[in-house]
């Protein structure tokens, strides 16, 4: 039977897979032509969407992007059998844009199909778990540490160190919590794991569970999210029917259990202690630190607390081993970073590369360049709170060291691109604004201090007094850098001082002082 792959990945509906899928469903019924429709992943090129695959014995082939309106054309020209069409982008694995990029994490997404436990278990799946039920806690832990993995989530502080002192610190109960609530502009990552290899996650998780000793784990949901969380749930009661979860995985008796919790929308609680006042179920407020969650996490109990990037990079990790992982990347900055083009770029989509890839090659050999044709003025990278790059360092490695040399951030890995018209006195405003919106309000520095950072740019903006206002402006970020409880204020002066030092014609100001 000719086996069909259309994307359930919600950006691919987005854009008209669903009703493709149903199309193709009933072309085939209409012409009696037998085949299997499979839901995969997307691949992460969002400029073909929908992608629609055909198994062939020499590969898989790939036509995209694919309207309702082209089905029909599609099946007369014997798309089924690999048959030439206009959108023929030929053998998948041979696109370009995919064959130079260096799949660890990311391996079986668009690949498999995501809520099939048999597909997961015949691309490798549960290898690393397996490995792990033969191995002592530590030995996990040291194998983790080993490998030079560090948070994907924004601090890239290492994963081995935060799971050591979890697995050192005494208790009747520790837990995993898996921070998904992914919120910053331009991040997919996340989403597309959860959506196209959710099993991945699981096993990441239930490694976590085994290496500290914790028999209990949640996954913070953003409830944006909705084909995630059916996608997380499948996974979860197909993992436990099987043995991979529950009182006894594979019969090792060891336990770990799992659930997904669904956050309410809040951007702060992306930060790990107010997440954990959010799944408590209270309000999603920052706490002070210390104790860390570590120490007095969960319910007061010692938490892991990885996004789910970290965590889906475990299970490559027992399996492949620590050294095969750290063979990726540069100085401290190990393994691969799944990067998110988005913005004015010709080909926005998912890239995943070993850490040292330089930023234009990003922009231009994958992006692209701008949809528009204009040049590109300047790319925020980590999210709304990353800083502003001009083109004079578009050169900079991807690497989290180069980064901080240059006073930015490589965050959660989304790259949001802006051609020459922008107005980047617009953007600083936005990204204060975007603070004064989303702060829980805890603290001064960032309650206030985000709204009169607006007040301040918006007379910049009008002219008003523009070089004593930016010298306040420049007072406040200070104050808000060195002040706010959480990195919510604490970084919000990224984006506003990048875009007034390398930008400062837009501020109506002859340098940036």
């Amino acid at each position: 039977m000719i086996k069909i792959f259309v994307p359930r990945d919600s950006s691919a509906i987005g854009l008209g897979a669903e009703e493709v899928a149903l199309a193709i469903q009933a072309e085939a019924k209409k012409r009696q032509v037998a085949i299997e429709l499979i839901r995969n992943g997307s691949r992460g090129l969002y400029w073909l969407e929908p992608l629609v695959e055909v198994a062939t014995p020499e590969g898989r082939i790939a036509f995209g992007p694919v309207t309702i309106a082209d089905v029909p054309g599609l099946f007369d020209a014997g798309f089924q059998k690999g048959g030439v069409h206009p959108l023929a982008l030929g053998l998948t694995e041979e696109i370009p844009y995919l064959k130079r990029q260096e799949r660890l994490t990311f391996a079986r997404v668009g690949i498999t199909d995501p809520v099939s436990l048999e597909d997961y278990l015949a691309h490798d799946g549960y290898r690393g778990l397996k490995r792990a039920l033969t191995m002592a806690p530590a030995a996990i832990v040291e194998e983790v540490a080993d490998s030079g993995l560090r948070g994907r989530g924004g601090a890239a502080f290492p994963t081995g160190i935060k799971w050591r002192t979890v697995l050192n610190t005494s208790s009747a109960q520790k837990y995993i919590v898996c921070n998904a609530d992914e919120g910053d502009s331009g991040t997919f990552s996340d989403r597309m794991i959860m959506e196209g290899d959710p099993f991945v996650l699981v096993e990441g998780m239930t490694i976590a569970g085994l290496a500290v000793g914790a028999t209990e784990g949640f996954i913070y949901l953003r409830c944006e999210y909705p084909d995630a969380e059916v996608a997380l749930n499948a996974a979860i009661d197909s993992a436990t029917a099987q043995g991979y979860l529950g009182g006894d995985i594979l019969g090792s008796g060891k336990a770990f259990r799992l659930e997904v919790r669904l956050g309410a929308g809040a951007y702060v609680c992306g930060e790990e202690t107010s997440l954990l006042e959010s799944l408590e179920g209270k309000r999603g407020l920052v706490r002070f630190k210390p104790p860390l969650p570590a120490i007095e996490g969960l319910f007061g109990q010692p938490t892991v607390i990885n996004n789910v990037i970290s965590l889906a990079s475990v299970p490559i990790i027992l399996d492949k081993g620590a050294a095969f992982y750290k063979d990726y990347g540069m100085g401290r900055s190990r393994g691969t970073l799944p990067i998110q083009l988005a913005g004015n770029l010709k080909q926005p989509g998912l890239v995943e590369r070993a850490f040292g890839v330089t930023l234009r090659e990003i922009l231009y050999d994958y992006g692209g360049g701008s949809k528009s044709g204009r040049p590109i003025k300047a790319v925020q990278v980590g999210g709304p709170l990353g800083a502003y790059l001009p083109e004079s360092q578009f050169d900079t490695p991807l690497d989290y060291e180069a980064f901080a040399a240059l006073w930015a951030v490589l965050g959660h890995g989304g790259v949001v691109a802006f051609d020459e018209s922008v107005d980047m006195s617009k953007m600083a405003r936005y990204g204060m604004e975007f603070c004064a919106i989303e702060s829980c309000g805890k603290c001064t520095p960032c309650r206030i201090g985000s709204t009169r950072g607006v007040e301040i740019i918006d007379k910049i903006r009008a002219g008003e007094e523009a070089e004593r206002q930016v010298a306040l402006l420049r007072d406040l970020s200070d104050t808000m850098l060195a002040s706010s409880l959480c990195a919510l204020g604490g970084m919000t002066p990224y984006p506003v001082l990048s875009a007034l030092n390398h930008f400062p014609e837009d501020f109506g100001v002859t340098s940036a002082q």
